[in-house]
């Protein structure tokens, strides 16, 4: 059963088209890799799913309903979430705070937000920083409040855009157990990504992007064979 559906999706920009004619289905459940050179596509893709831009043409079709053209907050109450490569957190306030003003958008009263919240940054094992203000926190801290933030609004759909650039390998593992922690949850994920180990480990499918159009779309390991893949992005010292 699909749970997202992309029909024909475009967005030029005076002249320049950074999505050009996607189409793809996402599955309930799935988790979706995303790869392609910088300049592909893939943030202003998740622009357009998320209602961050409007497409210049084509559809967005959510959970069997048309989300084209809603705002960013009746997409996120839809359950469609997105977390930002550039994090920007309220720095002056506590991590507590800032995940709490997400969990707001679900729980009204003060008290069940901020019990959400701690919920929340319990999962991401952030409950060391609850009450530290979100701009003394190290990269990696950040990555880990960026996606409590998407979790507090209970996402059916996450849209992940590189949640791990600018981490040390070490402190990628338990990021990735994470994400598979949460996908196995019933959290269906898009996985915007540029570390190839990662993407390998976590993707069921996985689609190339390149010039804003689908380059390839299928298996992983018959994916990163293919190649226009290989040519447009990989290299040949990674084949």
């Amino acid at each position: 059963m699909s749970l997202l559906q992309v029909e024909d999706l475009t967005k030029s920009f005076a002249g320049l088209t950074a999505v050009d004619s996607v189409d793809v289905t996402v599955a309930d459940r799935e988790f979706l890799g995303i790869i392609g050179p910088n300049g592909a596509g893939k943030t202003t893709l998740f622009s357009l799913l998320a209602g961050q831009l409007p497409p210049t043409r084509g559809r967005v079709v959510f959970d069997g309903r048309d989300i084209t053209g809603w705002s960013p907050a009746k997409v996120a109450d839809a359950g469609l979430v997105r977390t930002f490569q550039l994090m920007r957190p309220f720095e002056s306030m506590s991590v507590l705070d800032n995940v709490a003003i997400a969990a707001h958008h679900r729980h009204r009263s003060r008290k069940a937000a901020r019990r959400h919240a701690l919920e929340v940054i319990d999962r991401v094992q952030l409950d060391r920083y609850v009450h530290s203000p979100s701009g003394s926190l190290p990269t990696a801290g950040l990555k880990r409040l960026e996606l409590a933030r998407a979790l507090a609004l209970e996402p059916r759909l996450l849209l992940l855009d590189e949640v791990l650039a600018g981490l040390v390998p070490a402190e990628r593992a338990p990021i990735i157990e994470l994400l598979r922690e949460i996908h196995a949850d019933g959290v269906t994920v898009m996985f915007v990504e540029h570390i190839m180990a990662a993407v390998m480990a976590l993707s069921e499918r996985l689609l190339v992007m390149a010039e804003g159009r689908e380059l390839a779309l299928g298996d992983p390991q018959q994916v990163i064979a293919d190649p226009r893949v290989i040519e447009a992005y990989l290299g040949e010292d990674y084949a």
